[in-house]
């Protein structure tokens, strides 16, 4: 599917809804309307090709749960936004950047390699003091945390779904 064929009600569709979503919850999307638009049309183009919304600027595999990482919003848009004002595809921005106060810069990934994220998910946490009844599970979106059996099936915060939950405790 080629950027023409997604019609532009369905990008401004899209990109109401983000905005939204990012306003209500504290976030900003980028000013410049035209160069934002352009990223929500290649998030419907992987929305398509991969079923999920995967990061426009980085190349997703394909395989939903290696790219768990990188689905908008992106587990490091909050670092990007902290460090550089922007989060690495630029489509959110701090407060400063929103109101021009702030130059969005060129960021660098911070995603690690695919063999340093294959170690990271083996990782077990382990050596807590508390003897917990249930698990507790954090939205790697907006950090949510819940103490239940399995995570809930979407965030009531940011509204993620399931899948981006992990076992925290």
């Amino acid at each position: 599917m080629t950027e023409a064929e997604i019609a532009q009600a369905e990008v401004d569709k899209l990109y109401g809804k983000l905005n939204q979503k990012a306003e209500t919850a504290g976030y900003h999307l980028n000013p410049d309307v035209e160069f934002t638009k352009n990223l929500v049309r290649s998030l419907i183009i992987n929305e398509r090709r991969y079923g999920y919304q995967a990061c426009p600027c980085r190349l997703a595999s394909g395989n939903k749960p290696d790219d768990l990482d990188i689905i908008c919003p992106c587990d490091y848009r909050d670092p990007d936004l902290n460090d550089y004002d922007a989060c690495y595809c630029a489509l959110y921005v701090s407060e400063a950047a929103s109101k021009g106060e702030r130059k969005i810069v060129s960021i660098p990934e911070r995603r690690p390699s695919p063999e340093k994220r294959g170690k990271r998910k083996t990782k077990s946490r382990t050596g807590t003091l508390l003897k917990l009844s249930q698990p507790v599970w954090r939205c790697k979106v907006c950090g949510y945390l819940c103490a239940r059996e399995q995570p809930p099936e979407v965030c009531p915060v940011c509204k993620a779904k399931k899948d981006r939950f992990e076992r925290f405790i």
